[in-house]
């Protein structure tokens, strides 16, 4: 009789990381889509600096991203405060932000490239790295407790 339970309640927390997972990564698909889009007009179409262009298309990406992740992909957990949850978030993607930055100053000024392609398959391997360090923190320091602790519907 005591199985049942923990089957059950394995089969609701692994039905609430599938619809984390799938909302964050959507969210992070068109945040993604927007970064690397917005990034390549400053960059390779407007002669904006790599590295200015890399933190306004973060930016926008960021706000996007923001408010899907709180009211979708961790609509489930507390949202008791605000001011703090939005403040850790964006400690969090000034600090990927940083890393991205990071990243395109070093393959466009010591490494010497100029090439769109070679700039933008950095800003990607630099998402792609953020986005890892990104949901682990939100997940832990951001939208941190469930809102409560009954299972998700079917």
């Amino acid at each position: 009789m005591h199985a049942p339970g923990i089957r059950g309640r394995l089969r609701s927390t692994q039905r609430l990381l599938i619809k984390e997972i799938g909302a964050f990564g959507v969210v992070g698909a068109i945040s993604f889509v927007l970064d690397v889009g917005l990034f390549q007009v400053l960059y390779a179409h407007v002669g904006m600096e790599a590295v200015i262009a890399k933190v306004l298309s973060t930016a926008v990406a960021m706000t996007l991203a923001y408010v899907g992740h709180r009211y979708w992909s961790f609509s489930h957990r507390a949202h008791t405060q605000p001011v703090r949850q939005s403040a850790v978030f964006a400690l969090i993607n000034l600090l990927t932000l940083a890393l991205g930055a990071a990243v395109i100053w070093f393959v466009r000024y010591p490494l010497g490239q100029e090439s769109v392609l070679v700039i933008q398959v950095a800003n990607l391997v630099s998402i792609v790295l953020g986005t890892v360090i990104r949901y682990l923190g939100y997940r832990r320091w951001v939208f941190t407790a469930p809102a409560d602790s009954r299972p998700l519907p079917a």
